[in-house]
């Protein structure tokens, strides 16, 4: 179900929102192999009419499970919102759809969620990436054999007699 608030309730005195919306719900299409959103987002939100306008004030959360694009190791990545708002028009051409006295707060939440996703994640600032491990193989043998210098490829031209 999406977070919706009726605004007939508001006409009174402001509503107040809280608790968690499933992830389906958001309807993030993540296609970044790295990100996966799978824990409720929470949400504390106040909800006032203004004159032909709606409001929202709160804080939102939402924990995403990441893996680090440079060592593949798997982190939690809180995408924290602790001062949200969003001013909803209802009337002129940006309005928001009104149906059956009903303002879903749902497109707006996941726009503000969306533009707060690592582009890149990382389990830390400094990470070094993978490690090399060495195979058994040592990196130099015991007996150098001499390496030819490579060709010139003016070497061909010095050969020509004229």
């Amino acid at each position: 179900m999406p977070l919706t608030v009726n605004i007939r309730h508001l006409e009174n005195a402001n509503v107040r929102l809280n608790g968690e919306l499933p992830v389906e719900e958001l309807d993030l299409d993540l296609r970044d192999e790295m990100i996966r959103a799978e824990k409720p987002l929470e949400y504390d939100i106040e909800v006032q009419k203004l004159d032909n306008s709606l409001l929202a004030r709160g804080s939102l959360n939402l924990p995403l499970q990441c893996q680090c694009v440079r060592c593949l190791k798997s982190f939690t990545y809180d995408v924290e919102l602790p001062g949200w708002a969003r001013h909803l028009p209802l009337e002129g051409e940006d309005c928001v759809p009104v149906v059956n006295d009903l303002v879903d707060l749902t497109p707006h939440i996941r726009e503000d969620i969306l533009l707060e996703f690592p582009q890149h994640p990382l389990c830390e600032a400094g990470c070094r990436g993978l490690q090399n491990t060495d195979s058994g193989m040592s990196k130099q043998s015991s007996n150098p054999e001499p390496v030819a210098p490579e060709a010139s490829p003016w070497g061909e031209l010095d050969k020509l007699k004229f």
